[in-house]
This record gives structure tokens, sequence and C-alpha cells, in this order.
């Protein structure tokens, strides 16, 4: 059975820059597009970016392009997330997932999602 464990999350100032790690187990890792998600309270979970199996392509919502940038080691069945110049829109709990489709679409693999790690930004 899959395991995500999401990692790094924390408190930092706008502006500022944080790294996100997710350690997958439990499935052929190099064989899955992964993503980041994230959650805030009273919304619907976005999908944030997304990796291809290779991770050679990659997508980001407009929101966080040119801010953050998405990164896998398939030595490690690792995913990462940078997240640069974060503003405090980007406060939320970030999760990782395999993703259905392509890394452009949002359609996730696995309903047993991790426990998240959350992002504060303050202003």
């Amino acid at each position: 059975q899959v395991r995500l464990v999401e990692s790094g999350g924390g408190l930092v100032q706008a502006g500022g820059s944080i790294r996100l790690s997710c350690a997958v187990s439990g499935v052929t890792f190099r064989l899955y597009t992964m993503g980041w998600f994230r959650r805030t309270p009273g919304k619907e979970r976005e999908f944030v970016a997304g990796i291809n199996n290779i991770g050679d392509s990659t997508y980001y919502r407009d929101s966080v392009k040119g801010r953050f940038t998405i990164s896998r080691d398939n030595a490690w069945n690792m995913i990462y997330l940078q997240m640069n110049s974060l503003k405090p829109e980007d406060t939320a709990v970030y999760y990782c997932n395999a993703l259905k489709h392509t890394y452009r679409n949002e359609a996730y693999y696995f309903d047993n999602w991790g426990q998240g790690t959350q992002v504060t930004v303050s202003s």
C-alpha cells in the first residue's frame, strides 16, 4: 500500500523560502507522475504543481509560476517543492500524490493522502 509522507513546512515571512519534501513508499515510484496540492480552511484543494515520471516536464498553476519549483529524485523515491518569494496567500497544508493522467492534470491517484505539511507565511 502506498505511503505518502510530507515534511519541511513551517512559519516563514513573506518573501522568504521553504523547501517541502515528500517520501513515497509502497509503489514503484519511478513509474508515477507526481504532484503537489494544497488546501486552506474553507477552500477546495488546489493542484499546485506536477512533474512527469522522469522529471523532465513540469507544470505549475499560474499563481506560483516563477516562484515554485517541483523536482524529484527517483533513486530516493522523493519529490520536492522549492517555494521562493512566498506570499501570505500561499499559506496552506501541502500534500503530495501521484497523478492519474498527465503532469498537467489534477486527477490524483491515491485516496489515502498523507498528513500534509503546514506552511504559514506571515505578512
